[in-house]
């Protein structure tokens, strides 16, 4: 099984020289390969494979350009096999058509393969070696077992540098038990669940809403391409970062309690997606991070040995009575609880939807 480990990179001035002339030639052959791509189907209706695209790039590409000889060459194969990733979604009806790579976009990374021990770590020195930038100050903050497979480099807006090591290594599954739980999401409080417990929504962008209009506001008014504008950028991008990384601790605490405690969990086939066109639960749906805590679940519960099992989203939980199983018929957003009108039963209207859920998972996990 693999797992990633994230840490942070101290790289010096000619490091930091390398990589970004790494990042340079990954997107010019991913856009070059992309285009030659576009003009072979376009003038002789044919379709390229991710092979014949990597051909194009060391018969002609390196030839013409000599400057990509001088980095990693495992980067540039995966920048290709990335393009040709996108074309398969796209010709699935996944995504749109591939788009070329913006040299102005403040998120860059590029991946590596591990091969004759090219990737070492040395968590005595806090040093990381990597492909043609040798040892790289690092923070490691924890250790591993197992074989690395392979890196990745990544810059984000806050101009940080890390580095994600994909390892191969057994994972113990957690002791079986018998407990399973339903959660229903929601936006005032994030998780309700069958045993009754409300894990109230933090709001981390909520609370930084005043505080980051402000730094916008003084972004706003800097020089475009000044030394200033981009200090203030920087400013910017170390705020969202905050709140990411808030959101993302709160969410990997919750789900990994949530794993630990119960052999089952049932939840809810939310289309985030389709709920971020409303304009106005748009930003309350970004904020709360939903599509994240699912995907946390799921990762989590292979690793484990968990089963997770998601109910219909047009299935009327909160309609349903989870005592006596009657429809009890749609009810304003504003109405929080109710008596069932057929056994009499009081309902909170968050756990009764929760519990519903549970009932209905375990349902579709027997029937499989």
């Amino acid at each position: 099984m693999f797992k990633t480990y994230k840490y942070r990179l101290y790289p010096n001035k000619q490091q930091i020289e390398q990589i970004q002339k790494t990042f340079g030639c990954c997107r010019f052959v991913y856009n070059q390969t992309l285009s030659y791509r576009k003009e072979i189907y376009e003038t002789q209706k044919k379709s390229m494979n991710k092979t014949s695209s990597n051909n194009y790039c060391n018969q002609v590409l390196k030839k013409e350009y000599e400057w990509l000889k001088e980095v990693d060459k495992f980067a540039l194969t995966n920048a290709i096999y990335n393009m040709d990733s996108a074309y398969q979604r796209f010709f699935k009806g996944y995504s749109s058509y591939p788009k070329f790579k913006s040299k102005r976009n403040n998120k860059k990374s590029y991946s590596t393969n591990f091969t004759n021990n090219n990737i070492e770590i040395s968590f005595e020195n806090n040093k990381i070696k990597l492909p043609k930038l040798k040892w790289v100050k690092a923070k490691i903050h924890r250790e591993f077992m197992g074989k690395i497979k392979s890196a990745t480099i990544s810059q984000v807006p806050s101009d940080k540098y890390y580095v994600s090591i994909m390892v191969e290594q057994e994972i113990k599954e957690l002791p079986k038990n018998d407990f399973a739980i339903g959660i229903d999401l929601g936006l005032t409080d994030f998780a309700i669940t069958s045993d009754g417990v409300k894990y109230s929504n933090p709001r981390y962008l909520q609370k930084s809403l005043n505080k980051l209009a402000k730094e916008q506001r003084k972004l706003s008014r800097k020089k475009k391409r000044s030394k200033n504008r981009n200090k203030q950028r920087i400013k910017v991008a170390k705020l969202h970062e905050h709140i990411s990384n808030q959101r993302k601790d709160f969410l990997h605490k919750l789900s990994f309690e949530l794993i630990n405690e119960n052999q089952v969990i049932c939840l809810e086939d939310l289309q985030v997606k389709e709920m971020q066109q409303n304009k106005y639960l748009s930003q309350s749906v970004s904020d709360v991070g939903w599509y994240e805590f699912r995907r946390q679940l799921e990762y989590k519960a292979k690793w484990y040995g968990r089963e997770i099992s998601f109910v219909d989203k047009w299935y009327p939980s909160s309609q349903i009575c989870s005592n006596c199983g009657n429809n009890t018929g749609k009810k304003e957003l504003s109405i929080r609880e109710f008596d069932c009108p057929y056994c009499g039963k009081h309902h909170d209207r968050d756990i009764n939807a929760s519990i519903n859920i549970l009932h209905e998972g375990l349902r579709i996990l027997n029937n499989k």
